[in-house]
Order: structure tokens, then sequence, then C-alpha cells
């Protein structure tokens, strides 16, 4: 069971973004997202009731919550939506697993947390992967877009370490995750229904199969049952070990956009990957002894 729960979050989380590209436009980014926040929050309201009370947030806790909720969900999603859009879900992909990286820093910054050289070296191979598959597409007419792209992909990367920062600091307080991300999912459903309402954006509901499938699997499988499973895999093998499977992402994300169509096999695609998943290997310290390891914080915090 352990090996499918890895299997399986590997696999949607790395799927996140070909997901977010197939389910398109066809209404404003903006309000798809509001839907999958919203029905996502629903799913662990109803199962924050059947999990055990202990360990609530309190008055004190409920900053780094909405902080968590914030960043993670409602304002990275957001970006890493028109990132997608913009750009390739294979980039956006590679850029996402820059987190690995840049998270510890954000514990270096707001919980003054040990920052190992290996960090570095990882980030050095991650922005080499990035920048293997963006430069040559500058050179054509949608090198600006790409770039465009890139940049707010990057953001948010940003928002997301931020929000992993204060996961870890609410992991530290012992707060149920359960109940954390149960706020965390509503505070961002709200803030994008308010950002939606003063854009004066229309709610309406595609019916396409397309769509509906995207929004369907982006919420109950990438936002809800991939979380619960990686929880389950904090429990039983630690977060360090769970936090592996980032580095495998952009291999799912590239494979994943060549046979969509959106990307062409080439030795930029698959250099570009595998010197993220590299980077991302050394960031997170695989193949380093556990005594030396600085280990990612056990945090369950939100991966896709």
């Amino acid at each position: 069971m352990t090996y499918f729960m890895y299997l399986f979050c590997l696999i949607v989380w790395g799927l996140n973004f070909i997901a977010v590209k197939i389910q398109g436009t066809p209404v404003a980014l903006e309000v798809s997202l509001t839907y999958r926040l919203a029905m996502t929050a629903v799913l662990f309201i109803l199962f924050a009731l059947f999990v055990k009370r202990t360990n609530k947030p309190t008055a004190t806790d409920m900053p780094f919550i909405v902080v968590f909720g914030v960043c993670n969900f409602a304002l990275s999603y957001l970006c890493l939506y028109y990132a997608t859009m913009l750009s390739s879900a294979a980039i956006v992909t590679l850029i996402f697993s820059l987190k690995v990286i840049l998270t510890p820093i954000a514990l270096r910054l707001f919980l003054k947390e040990t920052l190992h050289a290996r960090v570095w070296i990882g980030g050095c191979f991650g922005i080499i992967g990035v920048g293997v598959l963006i430069v040559p597409s500058l050179s054509s007419i949608h090198g600006l877009t790409d770039l465009k792209g890139v940049l707010i992909a990057l953001v948010g990367t940003l928002l997301t370490s931020v929000g992993d920062a204060s996961s870890a600091r609410n992991a530290k307080q012992r707060i149920n995750p359960v109940h954390a991300n149960a706020i965390g999912f509503t505070v961002a459903s709200l803030l994008m229904g308010a950002i939606v309402w003063f854009q004066g954006t229309p709610l309406t509901l595609p019916t396409t199969v397309t769509y509906l499938s995207a929004l369907l699997y982006l919420t109950v499988i990438a936002s809800f049952l991939a979380w619960l499973f990686y929880l389950k895999l904090v429990e039983r093998v630690g977060g360090a070990k769970s936090g592996y499977m980032v580095a495998l992402f952009p291999v799912i994300g590239g494979i994943a956009s060549v046979m969509i169509g959106e990307s062409t096999p080439s030795l930029y695609l698959l250099f570009g990957c595998l010197s993220s998943c590299l980077g991302a290997a050394i960031a997170l310290g695989i193949g380093v002894s556990r005594q030396r390891r600085n280990a990612i914080p056990d945090t369950a915090d939100k991966i896709g």
C-alpha cells in the first residue's frame, strides 16, 4: 500500500499542470481556481468532522494558517495557472520542482533553520535545467510569452515556499494538518471568490467533458486524495523520503507534455528535465546518510 500511495502522489502531482493545460480557459482562470478551491475546502471540512479533534489551532495559530492558505493555495495556484497557459506545462513543472531549493531558503529566513550547501548546488542544476528549456525558445515569436510564463511560475513557486515555511511552523506547533488544510483551503477559496467578485467576472460552469473531468481531477484527486495519501506517507516513511518524489516531477511532466502534443521531443527537453531532477535530488539530500541529511520538515504540506 505504501508503494501504491507513493506512485499515486508522484504521478498525480507530476501531471498537475498537464491537467490545468487540458482544462483550458473556457472561463477565467480565477473562476476555475475558485471552483477547485471551494470544492476542496468542502471535502476537507467534511473529512475533518470524522478525524479526532486533537491539536486544533488556536487564535495565535490562525495568522500562520491564513498565510499558508493564501500563499500555498490561492496566490501560488493562480500564478501557476497563468504560467501554464503562457508557457508549457513541462517548463512550469520544472520551475515548480525548484521548491525543494526555495523552501529551505524560506525556512532559513523565517524559522532560522540550517541551510546546507547542497541546496545551493542543487539550485544551480535546477536553474540550468530551466535555462536549457527556455533559452532556445527566446529566438521564436513565442519567446517573450514563454519568458513571461517562466517569471510568473517562479513567483508562484516563491509563494509556495513562503506557505511551506508557514506550514512548517504549524507542524512544529503540532497543529492537526487536516484542520489546517480545511481552514487553508476555505480562506483561499474566499480570497479567490473575492477576486472574481471584484473583477466582475460571471460565475459560469462549462459543461464540456474536458473541463469537468479536469476540474474533478484537480479537485478530488490532486488536491484531496493525493494530499491524504501524502499525509499517510509522511506518517509511515517520514517527510524526507516522501519529499523525494518532487525530484521526479520534471520527468513526469515532460513525458506527459510530449504525449499531449504540447512539447516536441528534443535534447533540450531531455537535458532540462534530467538537470532539474538531479538538482532536486541533490537539494533533497538523496543518497546522503540520515545523520548528515537535514531532512525536509515533516510538515505534510501541499506539493501539488
